[in-house]
Parts: C-alpha cells; structure tokens; sequence
C-alpha cells in the first residue's frame, strides 16, 4: 500500500478515467447521430425513421434511472468496487459491439433492433457508473476535501466528450468523409475495447472503500436497499430533496449551456455545424478545470451557496444570454425579424401545440404546417386571426398560401425570407466572439458551479447503507429525463409561440424550482463525516 497521498491519487484518477471513459463511449454515440441514422436507418419509410430515430435517441435517457436503481441497489448489497467493474465492462462490450453491427443495406431491421438494445445497455452502464464512482472516492476522501476530489467524476464528462470529440474528428480527416460513412464511423466505437481494458485494470487493482468495508465488518450490509431508500419516510423525503433542491436544475441548465445552444446556434442563427463544434470543444476544455474549482470552493463555503449560486446565474443569464448570442452571431436576422415580421394568418382554433415526443403524431392542419415550416427555417413568428379562415405566411410584400394537409415547399419560403432581408445562414466574418465567447463562458461558470459540488453534496445526504441506491435515482432523472426531454419540450414551447427564444422557459421553470427548493428544504452537510 502506498502512502496516503498517493493512494487518494489514485483512488481519483481510477475511478475519474473510468467514468470519462464510459461518458466517452456514451458521447460518440450523440456526437455520430446523423452518421447512425444515415447507416442504420436509410431502408425505413420516413415516418418510421423518425420514429427509430427518437426512440434511439431516448433509449440512453430513459433507462439511465433503471440502471441507477438496478446497480444502486447491486452497490449497497455487494460493493462499490464490483458495482462499478460490472458497469464499466457492460458500457466498453456495448460501445465495442456497436462498432461490429452489421448496416441496414446487408441486414434489414435487424441491424437497427440491435443498436437500440445496445444503447438501451448504455443508458444502464451509465445509470449505475455515476453513483459508484462519486460514492467510491467521496469514501475515500477527507472530509474537509470531499468536494475538490469529487470534482474530478464531475470534471470526467467534460473529458469523455472532449475524447469523443477529437477521435471523431482525426478518424474523419484523416480517411475522408466517404470512407468515414462507408466503415469510418466504426473506429472511435472500436477503439472504446483499449479503454476498457486500462479502465478495469486500474480499477481492478484498487481495494473496496472504507465505509462500505467497515459497514461489512460490522454486518450492517442492508438486504433490501429499495425499500430502505424509497419506502421509508426519512430517506424518501431525502430523495425527493435531493431531485427537486438541485437535481431538476442540473438536467435543465447543463444541458441547455451545453446542447440546447447548438441546436439554437446552428437552427436559429444559422451557424455552420463545424463552427459550433469547435466552439463546444472550446468551451468544453474550458469547463474542466472549473468543476474542480467549484468542488473545491465549496469545501469551504459549502455546497449550498456556490450550487444555488450557479443555479440563480443561469437563472438570470439564460434569457439575455440567447438574445446577446443571436445579435452577436447574426445580426442580420436580428434586424429583418424587427423590420420584416413573419406573421401566420390562420384561423387560430386549428392550431396545436404540436407536442409530439414520440415521433408518432401527425399534424395536417394549414395552422400547424405553417408553423412547423417556419420553426423548421429557424425563424420566429407571430399568429393572427384572418377574416375568412384560410391560413397564409406573410413576410413583408410576400403571401404563402397553406391549406389543410399541404406542404409549405422550402425553397419557395427560404426565397421570401432572403427578399425580406433574412439571411439563410450566418456570415462568419461579422461574428462578434468576444460577445459570443463571453455568453458561452457566463453559462459554463453557471453549469460548472452547480454541477461539480453535486456529487458531494448527494453522498453526504445519505447513510452509507443505502447511499448508493438513494443518490442515483434523482441524479439520472434529474439528467436523463429532464434534460434528456428538453430539446422535444423546447421545440414544442417555440412552434407553439413563434418565439425563438420561448423554449428557455422550460429550463427557467426547473432551475427556479429547485433554487426555491434548495433554499427552503435543503440542509448543509459540508465537512460532516459521512459515517
């Protein structure tokens, strides 16, 4: 055994590589989605292909809370170290064995069948990683330190994505694009099994943690860890604490200053794809080191303030951010929407709201097809009523007549925006970064404040017996369903609108939730020992 210095080391930098590795192995998957639909899903109809689509998009999601409450339960009962060597060998075989996957073109429905059961895999791995891995060095780290060890599993999603990133992008210019679709996309999948095998050799070679290992010398290991977390009062209202104080936020705002701004960044404002994605990297790298920061000023301060403090920044900064962005990236559309208003005249009683998460709804009202025509060309509008019920797009001189069950050709509506004034894309030259970049980073100190204390601050809310089990659940429904739904709910929100900026109220409404929450419910437990 080695000094304690350097075990606590290396107690941080297992147990940090491995679960950067799985969100590494969970990231590619996000980062090749168009590549996947494109190999997986080319011989469907589409209507069915949206809906594979959507379904392979949720899978990960949704069953990250049935693998927090599977693996949480095997952690309390058999182990952190046993826990966590399974789940990162079930996200490294799944990863690995997507890459083998026959395509679509040589077995038909069988090879996209496959690839949801292996993201289904996935979403459990990572529902139970989480937990062992900031439970295992929370139990490992000092009291008065658990906050800046810690950091490094918040940091580690940073790392994962940062890995998928770049492996993507050589893999892609170095055997060019068609290469990559025809056989390319297979290699940063393949290349998860040498990740595997370094993440389970070093946590291997570690030992089981000291409070588990205590509570099994002293026969206090629980046998039904279900029922003790979720059916007894004292730890049920923990949970509930747990999800609604800080959880609900985490989902809302990290995935909305680090998903919900590409899709705005690239639909909205027109922003070339390559551009966002390296503004994400950038961002990205940056975030890193701040989740430790964060992890670190909360040792001192306590999780409580510098948490709420991230949530009520994003609060605050989320609406006059967007709009900052939008007139910084593209201020041309900033002007013709001002000028040159796209206005619906329609007979307002046929218009849906055109919530549709599952892919399966079909909406043929001349209300409803303008809209999604307009929302789908990343500009705003607004409704009003016509004298005789027909529906028409007016933008300035121009009139695009809809009727029920019609289609609204794009190029005819893109040819009346650009004479309007709207431009079609973004002009990269008259882009104001030192705006844009400053926005980015006010959302990361935000996302990073919040999340790098959490882990933390969830293991010191629970007993040592059910910890594994009570913190998982809210921590993956917190970021698997609240923000996993954010993007359907954000575009429902704006095609109900016609304000490009409304689909923030989704993640206003959680972060506001949880910082009344924290304020009210939630008590400090910083330096507390966790025995």
């Amino acid at each position: 055994m080695s000094d304690k210095p350097w075990s606590m080391a290396k107690v941080v930098t297992a147990s940090s590589a491995g679960t950067a590795f799985e969100w590494y192995d969970f990231f590619i998957f996000g980062a090749l989605a168009s590549v996947i639909g494109q190999v997986f899903f080319s011989g469907l109809s589409e209507t069915a292909g949206v809906i594979a689509a959507l379904g392979l998009f949720a899978a990960g999601f949704a069953f990250r809370p049935l693998g927090a409450i599977v693996f949480g339960a095997m952690g309390d009962r058999i182990g952190r170290k046993a826990t966590f060597l399974i789940t990162v060998s079930l996200m490294g075989g799944a990863t690995f064995a997507i890459g083998l996957l026959p395509t679509y073109a040589s077995a038909g429905l069988i090879a996209p069948v496959l690839l949801i059961i292996l993201r289904i895999c996935q979403g459990m791995a990572i529902g139970g990683e989480y937990g062992g891995a900031a439970i295992y060095v929370a139990e490992h780290a000092e009291d008065h330190r658990r906050g800046a060890a810690t950091g490094w599993i918040q940091a580690s999603a940073a790392f994962g994505l940062i890995a998928a990133l770049l492996v993507i992008y050589f893999t892609r210019t170095s055997i060019g694009e068609e290469a990559f679709l025809a056989w390319g996309w297979r290699v940063p999948f393949l290349v998860s099994i040498l990740l595997l095998a370094i993440s389970v050799w070093m946590r291997f070679k570690l030992s089981e943690s000291p409070a588990y290992q205590k509570l099994k010398e002293e026969g206090a290991v629980t046998s039904t860890p279900l029922r003790e977390a979720f059916a007894e009062k004292k730890s049920a209202k923990q949970v509930l604490i747990a999800f609604f104080g800080f959880m609900a936020a985490q989902g809302a705002l990290w995935y909305c200053a680090f998903f919900y701004v590409q899709v705005f960044l690239e639909k909205n404002l027109g922003m070339p794809g390559a551009e966002v994605n390296w503004l994400i990297l950038i961002v990205t790298i940056v975030s890193a080191p701040l989740y430790v920061f964060f992890g670190w000023l909360s040792d001192r301060l306590g999780r409580k303030p510098v948490m709420v403090g991230g949530m009520i920044l994003g609060l605050l900064a989320f609406f006059p951010g967007f709009m900052g962005i939008a007139d910084a990236v593209n201020p041309q559309l900033a002007r013709a929407q001002e000028q040159m208003p796209v206005v619906i005249m329609t007979d307002l009683d046929s218009c849906s709201s055109q919530f549709n998460p599952t892919g399966t709804a079909e909406f043929t009202t001349a209300c409803d097809i303008a809209s999604k025509a307009v929302i789908d060309s990343g500009v705003g509008y607004s409704r009003v009523a016509s004298e005789d019920g027909s529906t028409a797009i007016r933008i300035g001189d121009t009139a695009i007549t809809v009727a029920d069950g019609d289609t609204v050709e794009a190029e005819a509506l893109d040819e009346a925006l650009r004479r309007a004034g709207y431009p079609l894309s973004a002009n990269m030259d008259e882009v104001d970064w030192t705006t844009l970049y400053f926005w980015m980073l006010v959302f990361t100190v935000a996302a990073t404040a919040l999340y790098g204390p959490m882990a933390a601050a969830l293991v010191e809310m629970f007993p040592t017996r059910i910890r594994y089990t009570a913190m998982s659940l809210p921590y993956h429904v917190g970021t698997g369903w609240v923000g996993g739904f954010l993007p359907v709910t954000a575009f429902t929100i704006v095609a109900a609108t016609g304000d490009i900026y409304a689909g923030l109220w989704y993640p206003v409404f959680f972060i506001g939730l949880s910082v009344i929450c924290a304020l009210i419910f939630w008590k400090e437990r910083h330096g507390q020992p966790l025995h």
